[in-house]
This record gives structure tokens, sequence and C-alpha cells, in this order.
């Protein structure tokens, strides 16, 4: 079953309160898989799949897409950094030249997609 959408007014306020300190891990998760979300949302595909453990992980950005198994192309990182590149506090080539993110595969560059705050789909 999939999982219900997040409303950008929750997604907002809870993305809002994770960049405060001492943030609770369910405002947390939260605005992680709302970001996830927006992302997907903003580059549909599966030709990546962007992995933020424990909370979420999507499939984004068209391209090929795979069948079986790991796709070709995966992003993952924790939570604090996925919540910086998101809202912009931190830039793509910065996270993954000092190890914060782990991208394989030709297409796992999100650079084009980060940040992700405001920058929503038109609906």
């Amino acid at each position: 079953m999939a999982r219900s959408k997040i409303a950008a007014p929750v997604g907002d306020a809870a993305v809002r309160r994770s960049l405060e300190p001492g943030a609770d891990d369910d405002t947390t998760a939260v605005a992680v898989r709302y970001l996830l979300q927006v992302l997907a949302e903003n580059a549909p595909g599966n030709t990546v799949e962007v992995r933020v453990p424990p909370y979420g992980a999507v499939q984004c950005i068209e391209g090929p897409t795979h069948t079986r198994g790991t796709p070709p192309n995966v992003v993952e990182t924790e939570a604090t950094t996925f919540l910086a590149l998101a809202t912009g506090s931190l830039d793509w080539p910065a996270a993954v030249g000092a190890g914060r993110v782990s991208a394989s595969g030709s297409r796992a560059d999100l650079s084009a997609q980060l940040p992700i705050v405001g920058q929503r789909a038109p609906s």
C-alpha cells in the first residue's frame, strides 16, 4: 500500500522545525519524507534511487529504468545532510566532496534538483 502524501503546510512546518536545535525524530522523519516526496514530484522517473535511511527512499529522474535488484544509480545520505542539501545550506559538490553523500552511477548527480525548498512541481 502506498503511503499517503504529506500536505504542503504539514511538510513545510516539519522542515522548519527540523532545522531548529533539538528537533525530535518524528519531526525529522516527516521533514525528510516530505522533501523526498517533493523531489520525486519535481523530477519524476525511475532512474535514480535516493535513500535517506531510516526515513525513506524515492525513485526519480527520467531515463532508463531498472526492473530488479539495486538500481544502477543510487544516492544515499543521512537525514541531517539531506535536510541541508534540500534547504540550500549545503551544496551538492561540497557534500559529495566531504563524503557526506554516497552517489553511484552515471546519473546520480542531484545538483540540478537541489535545493528542493521553494521548487515545488506545478500542480
